[in-house]
Formats: structure tokens, sequence, C-alpha cells
């Protein structure tokens, strides 16, 4: 499997550990101060499978460019769901810096001639 996952395209395995990430960080609450056992170690694992996807994805992308995307969809993506399901206010300033977070994150995509 470890073979099989050295082949995935760099933005597919980024993909896949924010996907981890937001997971993790969006259940952290639920740990209750990680006195909850069974969240606690899903919480962990998601971390640690996100982790791992992300060394696997600056093995062929630059660490800066790979972190940047990695932890800018982080923040921009988990903050979407705390306010969809755990009912957090953005407000202006918020949604502004987050807007400015994802015009950075595509300015790196698009004109970046170290990101690919």
């Amino acid at each position: 499997m470890i073979k099989i996952l050295s082949t995935v395209p760099p933005l597919a395995s980024l993909s896949v550990a924010i996907l981890f990430e937001i997971i993790a960080t969006s259940m952290m609450p639920k740990t209750q101060s990680f006195t909850h056992p069974v969240i606690t170690a899903v919480v962990l694992s998601c971390y640690a499978i996100s982790f791992y996807l992300l060394s696997i994805t600056v093995k062929t992308m630059p660490l800066g460019i790979a972190y940047a995307i990695w932890s800018a969809a982080g923040i921009v993506l988990v903050s979407l769901v705390a306010w969809l399901w755990h009912g957090q206010q953005l407000d202006l300033a918020a949604m502004l810096g987050m807007s400015l977070i994802i015009i950075g994150v595509v300015v790196i995509n698009l004109f970046s001639t170290v990101a690919h």
C-alpha cells in the first residue's frame, strides 16, 4: 500500500491530507479535552493519516508550497465546517481574511513556478 501511495499525484495526496486534517480538527471539540477515548482515537488517527499523506506530498512538491496550501485550505474549510455544523459566527474581518488566504493559494497555484 505504501508503494501505491508513493505514486499518487502530489495534489491528490495533498487533497486527501487536507480532508483528514479537516475531519480531525472539526471533531476536536467532541473529544471533550481528550476525555472521550473513541473520538480521541479517531481525531489522532485522522491527524496521523493527514501528516503521513503530507509527507508523501513533499517528496515531489516543495515543502513551503505544500504546507501553504495544506494550512490555508485547512483554515478556510475548518472555518466553513465550524460555521455550518457548529454554529460559529464569522464576522466581516474573518471572511475577508479567509478570502485573502484563498487568493494567496490561487496565486501560488497559477503563477508560482516552484509550485509544480
